[in-house]
């Protein structure tokens, strides 16, 4: 009987710290600023009772943490999944606050979730369980102090629900209380392909730097939901080659390239990519290591760790899921020559077009999605080109580069406000 491969745990709580730790040597930072932004800010952890179809009471826990506000407000989504812990949304918190930072966006890391299966709820449970969520965590999110937004199994309508409450509570209208509205309600025109539209940009940007076109070019997407789908056909637009994309069921792959909207149409009508006709199954696992020129992990956190680090090689590691890769697998990658674009600036697109949204709530205006698109690629633009000159500067990989970027400015503000009283 032959071994079975232990793999281990990655805690995400831990890798986020490692990776401000790294930033932070390099900036050689005071200790004092070091022991404060290497914590969240603040933590509530709450109970959310719903109701069911059946008429029982189930308890769910939820989180909402703030990582710094120094910035502004605290920015960051929802997920509900039934993986949720305390530490999961303690690093995505901390890795708001640096992508806030480094697309330049006035906010500060938050993050929120609940512990729970999205798809054993119906609908009316779902709308019960947001509903008392939002109450429960109403104590710390507002319009100028925390907006969450959708993320991981939540949507406009997540958000809609969310916004209701809480005006509810105040008793009259707050559509910048969250982000990812429908347009209906006071959101953004552009918000729902912002993630994967922004992320495009930034390998179109990588492409052009190392020197090869994205048409033609191959491509492989773990996750197919709203920036890996919207990812997929964009660049499929631009001529690139989408071989494989996958979905947490599993995998297809087609050498000679997808079609990505008859793979979308398959996905809406049976839930799953799998079994699109006349494609070969792949798992999420060995879709990262195909030979491609641009791989997108577009899914969950700990996808890339030291234990496949060295089978994944593409050109372009284009990172649209928060916290896809370890700090061990960093070090692999370098060494192998991928060009990574972190999560912090690769899916920055989402945080920064939830900014207009909340600046054209706080102004009751409407922007055009021609105006959308233009200010989000020009930040994406300038963004990537900011990493980029800090990695060349420093000769490190663009990982640390944004880190350096985005700490020492997250850290120059703190500095400046001082610790009260």
């Amino acid at each position: 009987m032959s071994a079975v491969e232990v793999v281990p745990v990655i805690d995400p709580w831990a890798s986020a710290q490692r990776q401000f730790d790294i930033a932070a040597d390099r900036l050689d930072l005071d200790p004092a600023l070091r022991a404060v932004l290497r914590e969240a800010e603040r933590e509530l952890i709450v109970s959310v009772p719903v109701r069911m179809d059946d008429g029982s009471v189930k308890v769910f826990t939820g989180y909402r943490v703030q990582h710094n506000l120094g910035r502004g407000p605290s920015k960051g989504g929802i997920r509900y999944h039934q993986d949720v812990t305390l530490n999961e949304v303690r690093a995505l918190a901390m890795w708001m606050t640096w992508k806030c930072a480094v697309v330049g966006i006035p906010f500060g890391g938050g993050k929120g979730g609940v512990r729970v299966d999205p798809k054993r709820l119906s609908m009316r449970e779902l709308e019960g369980l947001t509903r008392r969520f939002t109450t429960e965590i109403s104590v710390l999110i507002g319009p100028e102090k925390d907006i969450p937004a959708p993320d991981v199994n939540t949507n406009a309508q997540t958000m809609a629900w969310m916004m209701d409450t809480y005006s509810m509570h105040v008793g009259y209208t707050v559509p910048g209380v969250v982000t990812g509205k429908p347009i209906s309600l006071g959101g953004s025109e552009g918000r729902h392909e912002a993630t994967g539209r922004g992320g495009v940009v930034t390998i179109v940007e990588a492409a052009r730097h190392l020197g090869f076109p994205i048409e033609g070019a191959t491509v492989a997407i773990q996750g197919f939901g709203n920036a890996g789908a919207i990812a997929a056909y964009l660049l499929e637009d631009l001529g690139a080659r989408i071989v494989a994309v996958s979905d947490s069921v599993g995998g297809i792959r087609q050498a000679d390239g997808l079609d990505i909207k008859s793979v979308r149409a398959w996905k809406a009508e049976h839930g799953t990519v799998v079994g699109f006709p006349g494609a070969e199954p792949v798992s999420n696992e060995a879709l990262l290591e195909l030979e491609v020129d641009i791989l997108a992990p577009a899914a969950l956190e700990s996808q890339i760790t030291s234990a496949n680090a060295e089978r994944v090689r593409p050109r372009v590691l284009a990172e649209l899921a928060n916290g896809p890769t370890t700090p061990d697998a960093d070090v692999i990658l370098a060494r192998n020559g991928v060009l990574v674009i972190p999560d912090i600036l690769c899916n920055a697109g989402g945080v920064t077009v939830s900014y207009f949204e909340w600046v054209q709530d706080l102004n009751r205006d409407q922007w055009s999605e021609a105006i959308v698109n233009a200010k989000l690629s020009e930040i994406m633009v300038r963004s990537f080109g900011e990493v980029l000159k800090m990695s060349l500067q420093e000769n490190v990989d663009m990982r640390l580069a944004a880190y350096l970027l985005a700490v020492d400015r997250v850290a120059s503000a703190t500095a400046l406000r001082g610790i009260y009283p």
